[in-house]
């Protein structure tokens, strides 16, 4: 297993992949932890919690370098990415146990009640490409339930996975609360089969997602999936659209392009998309591209080569069926994993940049008559992740994202996001289940019904 640089292509260090022999050693430790950890007074996670994002905060420029040197994020939002994982784990740290205390329901019962217990040791499958983030986002609400977890993050981040680990060390949690394993992705069937494991979740493409799922239901086991997305954004006639085609780049370009959750596909109503596109070619083409650990570059480098490659692919085949180039859509001639931020605009359905994900900093911009059409063209899409209205009018634009709009989450007038306030997860074939609010601290653990009758 490599860590590669894709700002230089060099190695960064190389790292030996763990036996099966030693994987099940550390799932049986993991699980001899638990069944101390679940015992733990709230109180007490809470303040190791807390010591987590103490740690996080401290060390956020350390971090952050992590992650520029493995997957060519930015330093700036590496520090970021750092700190927003230490407010998820204050935020559980605070709330767990208001989300986890036991639900009175009156019935026929002397008492009856719902109760919340944790499940065990759970797998989280993790990406490269927001190394940190998306690992606590599972870790803060599994650990405060009282579970413990096992970490099989993406083979190009193996580094950003250690330091992981190494958090909640610092942080002084019990040995075996939180662990790293370090192996490719064709042993994951296997871990899954393990009867210590007792729940999975996964955030990555919809292949890895389904294939995830397929195995933990052969097994009876609890999934959460958060899946690809190429999320609509909708400009509709009476639209800011100086503030929109801030919004959209801004969304489009977040991680260089790598988000799950970034603005994809550009739905804008004829009226106004000569102006659209004006104003939104200014916004795109002013970001800057460069060295990651500078803290004035905007754009790294992608994540890996391949992975570059096949965005360009996409965007030759787009243009190749009809797209038009109105920005980008050349490979630098300079060193790195780079690409430019990239518009496509008269995309049509048959077309990549119309019908897949595109992971990386390219805008799809596809022309409608009027708003119904626009908000068809958004619903038509295997994904279902996050949405966003761009409207003067709120009472329509609350309508439309409430009622109208096939995703797990629907901005109006500003870019999706995730928020350890609000529940966040997609539908389709962007997964199922909910991470972070009360609702993702729900997910593993056994909502347990108890009856009570006096004799």
């Amino acid at each position: 297993m490599k860590s590669i640089n894709p700002y230089n292509g060099e190695i960064i260090k190389e790292y030996q992949d763990m036996s099966l022999e030693d994987i099940d050693d550390i799932i049986q430790q993991a699980h001899e932890t638990f069944l101390k950890w679940r015992k733990v007074p709230l109180e007490n996670k809470s303040e190791l919690m807390r010591k987590a994002a103490k740690v996080l905060r401290e060390n956020s420029k350390k971090y952050g370098t992590i992650m520029a040197e493995e997957m060519g994020k930015p330093i700036k939002d590496g520090i970021s990415e750092a700190n927003k994982c230490a407010w998820v784990c204050e935020y559980y740290a605070d709330n767990a146990k208001s989300f986890l205390q036991d639900e009175i329901i009156e019935t026929e019962a002397s008492k009856s009640y719902v109760t919340y217990q944790p499940l065990g040791v759970v797998l989280a499958i993790m990406p490269w490409n927001f190394p940190f983030w998306q690992v606590f986002r599972f870790a803060a609400p599994g650990l405060m339930a009282g579970n413990v977890g096992i970490l099989k993050h993406a083979s190009n981040v193996p580094g950003s996975a250690l330091a992981i680990e190494d958090v909640f060390i610092q942080a002084g949690f019990p040995k075996n609360t939180f662990r790293a394993i370090l192996v490719g992705s064709k042993v994951v069937d296997r871990i899954i089969e393990n009867p210590l494991i007792k729940a999975v979740t996964i955030t990555g493409s919809v292949p890895a997602g389904k294939s995830v799922a397929r195995k933990a239901g052969s097994v009876l086991k609890k999934t959460v999936l958060e899946l690809g997305g190429s999320d609509p954004y909708i400009i509709l006639e009476d639209a800011d659209l100086e503030n929109a085609a801030k919004v959209c780049a801004l969304s489009r370009l977040i991680n260089s392009g790598q988000s799950c959750i970034a603005a994809k596909r550009f739905i804008v109503v004829e009226s106004v998309r000569e102006k659209f596109e004006s104003l939104f070619v200014n916004e795109m083409k002013n970001y800057k591209m460069g060295n990651p650990l500078v803290e004035t570059t905007q754009i790294g480098p992608q994540a890996r080569y391949d992975l570059r490659d096949a965005l360009h692919k996409q965007v030759t085949e787009s243009i190749a069926k009809g797209a038009n180039c109105i920005l980008g859509g050349e490979i630098p001639n300079e060193k790195g994993a780079f690409y430019p931020p990239t518009i496509l605009t008269d995309v049509k359905s048959g077309m990549p940049a119309y019908d897949q994900e595109l992971f990386g900093p390219v805008a799809s911009i596809i022309v409608v008559n009027n708003e119904e059409e626009a908000i068809n063209t958004a619903n038509n899409s295997i994904f279902g992740l996050g949405a966003s209205i761009f409207t003067k009018n709120i009472e329509k634009g609350n309508t439309i994202a409430r009622e109208e709009i096939q995703a797990g989450c629907c901005f109006v007038n500003t870019y999706v996001r995730s928020d350890p306030r609000l529940p966040f997860g997609g539908i389709k074939e962007s997964g199922y289940g909910r991470e972070l609010s009360h609702h993702g601290i729900k997910e593993f653990v056994n909502i347990k019904t108890v009856y009570i009758k006096n004799q």
